[in-house]
C-alpha cells in the first residue's frame, strides 16, 4: 500500500511524513548523505585537560558561532519583552494613545517572531555542533585505540566503552558553553543597561552583583567538579567489569569461578552507588546554595525598584519594566547555575579521562618510529627466532611466495603469534623481515607488510560484506576469499546481515568468516592460528585444497595442528619443546 500511494502524483517522495500543503517547501538543515570528515583531534604530551577542552568546544566554530548570534538574538529579546510592555504602557495605556497602542503591540508581536525563530535555529544548530564533536571523539578514540602509535595491537581496555559513550558525550555537551551561556550573558548586560536607563541605581546593582552572584556560584561548584570526576571514574570501572565479565562468561564458568566474579562486580557496584548517592548529594546542595545567591539577589533588585516607585522615582510603566527585568534576571542566573556550571565540571572531568586513553594508545612500547636501515622489498621474506630452553632455539623462516606449516604446543603458538602481532613487546621472540629486525620498522611499514590473524574470530556489526570486504582492493578478490574459506553453504548472498558480534551465525560460520576476511586482504606475509578449529572436517579439507591457489605469490604461515592444512604446506615445522624437527610435504 504504501509503495503505490509513493507513486500517485504529488505524493510525498522524500518520506517526511509532511501533508499535501507543505510537501513542495524545500527542507533546510537535513543531515548530509556522507558522514562529515572526521579530523582527529591532536593531543600531545604537553596538553593539559583545559586545553583539551577548549580545542575541542572551538573546534566547530562555523556552527557555535553562528549559533551563539542566534542565541544572543533568543535571549535578549526574551529580556526585551518587559521593556516593550513598559514602554507600550506609558506610552499607550496611561496616555489612551490608540496608535501607540498598534504600534507597540505591533512591536512585541515582531519581537515574538524574531526571538521564537532564532531559538529554534539556535537549539538546532547547537544539537548539530554536538553531533558532530561525537563524531570526531569517538574518530580519535577508534583511532587512538584500534590504530595506536606503537602498533601493539592489544586489545582495548573494557571502560574504553564508557569513554566512547559517557564521556564523549559529555565532553561533547561542553561546546554548549559557547553558545548558551554566552547568551544569557549578554541578555544579562542587556538587563543591567535596560535596568541603567529605567534607574542608575538598578542598573548599577545589577552590573556589580552579577558578577558577584556567578563566582559565588562558581566557588560552591568546586567540590561538585572534583566528586564528578571520581563518580565517572568509577562508574567507567564497574562497566569496565560488566564487559569483561559478559565477554568471559566461558572461562569464568568452566573455572568454576561464577561466585568470585559476582561478588567483584557487586563491590564495584555498591562503590559506585555510592559515589552516585554522594554526586547527586553534592549537586543538590549546590542547587540549593546557588538558589539561594540567585534568588536574593532578584529579590533584592525588585525591593528596591519597588521602593524607587513608591518614592516617586519610578512610573507604573518603570516599575512593569524593572520587575519583568528582574524576572528575566532570575531564570538567566539560574541557567548558568544549574546548567552551565555542571556542564563544564562534567566536561573537564570526561576531558581528563578521554586524553588518559589517548595517551595510554599513543605510547610506544619500543620504539618503532625509528627508520629502517633498509628499504623492506614488496614481498620480503620472513624469519622468526624461537629461542630454546637451554639451546640455541630454532628459526622459521618463510620464502616469498611460501605456504609454510607450524605445529606447535598451544602456549609456544599463542607466543609466535603474539610476537608477530606486537613484534615491538619484549617477549623473547624475534621476528625480522628480510633480516631487519621488525622493531626497528614503523608501523605502518610493517602491517603494509605481515597480517596476522588471530584464532579468536571477531566480528562486527554488518553484514558479510562488510566483514569480508575490509582491505580488499576488489570484488572478485572477495568472492574468491569467500569461496576459499568454505562460505559457500551460507554466503550465497554477502548482503546479509551477521548480528551483533557475528551472533547470527554459528561459530564454525564466524570462523570462516574471519578467515575469509585474511584471505581477502591479500596480505603479502599471512599469519593464520588455527583456522578452522570450528568447522568439521569435510570443511577442513575444502579449505585445505582451495588455501593455496587463493594465497598464489603471497607467503603464508599457517600455525595449526590440523592434519589437513600442514599437508597443503610447503614445509612444516615442528616445535616439541622447543626441539625443531622439519619435514617437507610432497607437492
Amino acid at each position: 500500500m504504501r509503495s503505490n500511494a509513493s507513486r500517485l502524483p504529488g505524493a510525498d517522495t522524500a518520506g517526511l511524513g509532511r501533508g499535501p500543503l507543505t510537501r513542495r517547501l524545500p527542507v533546510l538543515l537535513l543531515a548530509p548523505a556522507e558522514p562529515l570528515d572526521a579530523r582527529p583531534f591532536a593531543s600531545g604530551p604537553g596538553t593539559t585537560p583545559g586545553r583539551f577542552l577548549l580545542r575541542v568546544i572551538f573546534s566547530v566554530r562555523q556552527i557555535s558561532v553562528p549559533a551563539a548570534l542566534l542565541a544572543i538574538v533568543w535571549q535578549v529579546g526574551e529580556s526585551a519583552v518587559p521593556v516593550v510592555t513598559g514602554l507600550a504602557v506609558d506610552r499607550a495605556l496611561a496616555t489612551g494613545d490608540g496608535r501607540q497602542l498598534a504600534l507597540w503591540l505591533g512591536v512585541l508581536v515582531a519581537l515574538y517572531a524574531a526571538l521564537t525563530t532564532a531559538a529554534r535555529l539556535s537549539l538546532r544548530l547547537t544539537a548539530h555542533a554536538v553531533q558532530v564533536l561525537q563524531h570526531r571523539l569517538r574518530a580519535t578514540l577508534s583511532t587512538g585505540v584500534l590504530h595506536p602509535v606503537g602498533g601493539t595491537g592489544r586489545a582495548p581496555d573494557a571502560d574504553v566503552v564508557s569513554v566512547m559513550t559517557s564521556d564523549v558525550a559529555r565532553l561533547s555537551n561542553a561546546v554548549i558553553l559557547t553558545i548558551i551561556p554566552v547568551s544569557r550573558i549578554t541578555a544579562i548586560g542587556f538587563i543591567a543597561a535596560s535596568l541603567l536607563a529605567t534607574h542608575w541605581l538598578l542598573g548599577l546593582v545589577v552590573l556589580l552583583g552579577a558578577p558577584v552572584a556567578v563566582w559565588s556560584m562558581g566557588v560552591l561548584s568546586e567540590r561538585l567538579s572534583r566528586d564528578t570526576r571520581e563518580y565517572q571514574r568509577l562508574l567507567a570501572s564497574t562497566v569496565g567489569q560488566a564487559t569483561d565479565l559478559v565477554s568471559g562468561y566461558r572461562v569464568i564458568k568452566g573455572m568454576r569461578a561464577e561466585a568470585e566474579a559476582t561478588s567483584r562486580y557487586r563491590r564495584a557496584s555498591q562503590e559506585t552507588l555510592v559515589g552516585a548517592r554522594r554526586n547527586a548529594g553534592l549537586l543538590g546542595r549546590f542547587l540549593v546554595g546557588s538558589g539561594v545567591v540567585s534568588g536574593t539577589f532578584v529579590a533584592a533588585v525588585v525591593g528596591l525598584a519597588g521602593w524607587f516607585t513608591v518614592d516617586g522615582q519610578l512610573s507604573v510603566g518603570g516599575l512593569i519594566t524593572a520587575v519583568g527585568l528582574a524576572q528575566a534576571l532570575l531564570p538567566q542566573i539560574q541557567a548558568i547555575a544549574s546548567t552551565s556550571v555542571p556542564n563544564l565540571a562534567g566536561g573537564r572531568a570526561s576531558s581528563v579521562r578521554v586524553l588518559d586513553v589517548l595517551r595510554d594508545s599513543a605510547t610506544p612500547t619500543a620504539g618503532p618510529g625509528v627508520a629502517p636501515r633498509r628499504e623492506v622489498t614488496a614481498l620480503p621474506e620472513l624469519d622468526v627466532r624461537v629461542p630454546g630452553v637451554s639451546g640455541p632455539g630454532v628459526t622459521i623462516r618463510v620464502e616469498p611466495g611460501e605456504l609454510v606449516g607450524v605445529r606447535a604446543d598451544d602456549r609456544t603458538a599463542a607466543r609466535v603469534v603474539e610476537a608477530l602481532l606486537d613484534p615491538w613487546a619484549q617477549g623473547g621472540i624475534e621476528a625480522r623481515l628480510d633480516g631487519i629486525a621488525t622493531q626497528t620498522l614503523s608501523a605502518a611499514e610493517y602491517r603494509s607488510r605481515v597480517t596476522v590473524a588471530p584464532h579468536r574470530a571477531t566480528l562486527f556489526s554488518g553484514t558479510l560484506r562488510d566483514n569480508v570486504a575490509v582491505g580488499a582492493d576488489s570484488p572478485a578478490r572477495v568472492d574468491a576469499a569467500v569461496r576459499a574459506a568454505a562460505c559457500d553453504d551460507f554466503a550465497a548472498d554477502l548482503d546479509v546481515p551477521v548480528g551483533e558480534g557475528g551472533n547470527r551465525l554459528s561459530g564454525g560460520q564466524r570462523q570462516r568468516v574471519a578467515l575469509a576476511r585474511a584471505l581477502a586482504s591479500d596480505a603479502p606475509v599471512l599469519v593464520l592460528h588455527d583456522p578452522t578449529t570450528a568447522v568439521d572436517s569435510v570443511t577442513e579439507h575444502a579449505i585445505a585444497g582451495r588455501l593455496r591457489g587463493v594465497r598464489a605469490g603471497r607467503s603464508t604461515l599457517l600455525i595449526t595442528s590440523a592434519p589437513a592444512l600442514l599437508a597443503a604446506c610447503d614445509r612444516v615445522v615442528v616445535l616439541s619443546d622447543n626441539v625443531p624437527a622439519t619435514s617437507r610435504t610432497a607437492q
